[in-house]
């Protein structure tokens, strides 16, 4: 940023436009489509708007294929400026951007009611010959009680047993928990209908719990993280399986993806920022070029408290 950060932030703001942009994107992290829909505005001059504010430190984009989203970073420049574009812009702002997202869900929850029969082989054109349930029972420590979050048609969830006397798998999608129900090994499991951002359990309610191949379709991954550790019980483990970065669109059409994977700095970040300890990180190459990570990763058995 070149001559003095304030002038240019003050310039920044005094626009009613970027004022509405910047108060809408301090609470969520949108790409412009959804922008443009929720302001009712042209592409193009949302995309100047961003830009100036982006310039000006207020903003940040995060690349992601061949999708852009922005938000406002948490940074002692927000804490001053956030107060003072907390009433501009009218209300059905923020009532339409929360419209998106529930959109986003219910758009992901229909997919995966659709292809749930197909959901096994959909999987192996990806894992290819990897175990990858193997892998995750490897790192789960055996338990009073195990939760399978995001646990589809729950073969994970079954095999899970072998560590957990106590079983609870939660699913966005109805038709996925109906095909777990007709497992076998899942009859005295605990099936609940739930977002993994918002999670049906109690605090502290499970001492393990698995996110296999969920995260990438959330549109915050990071409060799922959070949710977790949430219902993790003091010294409870949490494994997470997904995928590394990479750049294959296709994956978005094909199977519904919302993010093309996480760099392991960024879920390392996550996972600290939710209050758990990262204490084993493994990574596996699948098909057509991709890569995952799984991480077993503990919640302390004592916490400070504030």
């Amino acid at each position: 940023m070149n001559g003095c950060p304030a002038l240019a932030v003050f310039k920044a703001l005094a626009d009613e436009t970027r004022l509405r942009l910047y108060r809408l994107l301090t609470r969520f992290e949108l790409n412009v489509g959804e922008i443009v829909g929720v302001l009712g505005m042209g592409q193009s001059r949302i995309s100047r708007h961003l830009r100036i504010l982006v310039e000006s430190g207020l903003l940040t984009a995060r690349r992601d294929g061949l999708w852009v989203f922005y938000s406002a970073p948490d940074t002692p420049l927000r804490a001053a400026v956030e107060p003072l574009a907390g009433d501009c812009g009218p209300p059905e702002d923020l009532a339409r951007a929360r419209q998106c997202l529930d959109a986003r869900a219910l758009e992901t929850r229909r997919f995966f009611n659709a292809i749930a029969p197909d959901w096994r082989a959909m999987r192996r054109e990806v894992l290819g010959e990897l175990d990858l349930d193997g892998l995750i029972l490897s790192l789960t420590p055996t338990c009073a009680k195990a939760a399978d979050l995001g646990c589809g048609p729950g073969d994970l969830l079954e095999a899970l047993g072998a560590k957990a006397a106590s079983l609870v798998g939660v699913d966005a999608s109805s038709a996925m928990l109906e095909l777990a129900r007709r497992k076998p090994g899942l009859a005295l499991a605990s099936l609940r209908v739930g977002e993994l951002e918002h999670l049906p359990l109690a605090d502290a309610e499970v001492q393990a719990a698995v996110l296999s191949l969920t995260l990438h379709h959330l549109s915050d991954p990071a409060a799922a993280l959070r949710e977790a550790r949430r219902v993790l019980a003091p010294g409870g483990t949490l494994v997470v399986a997904d995928y590394l970065k990479h750049g294959d669109e296709r994956l978005r059409e094909r199977f519904g993806d919302r993010w093309l994977g996480f760099s392991r700095d960024e879920m390392s970040r996550w996972l600290g920022e939710a209050g758990l300890t990262l204490e084993r990180f493994e990574e596996r190459n699948v098909n057509n070029g991709l890569a995952l990570g799984v991480y077993a990763a503990r919640r302390p058995e004592t916490e400070e408290t504030k």
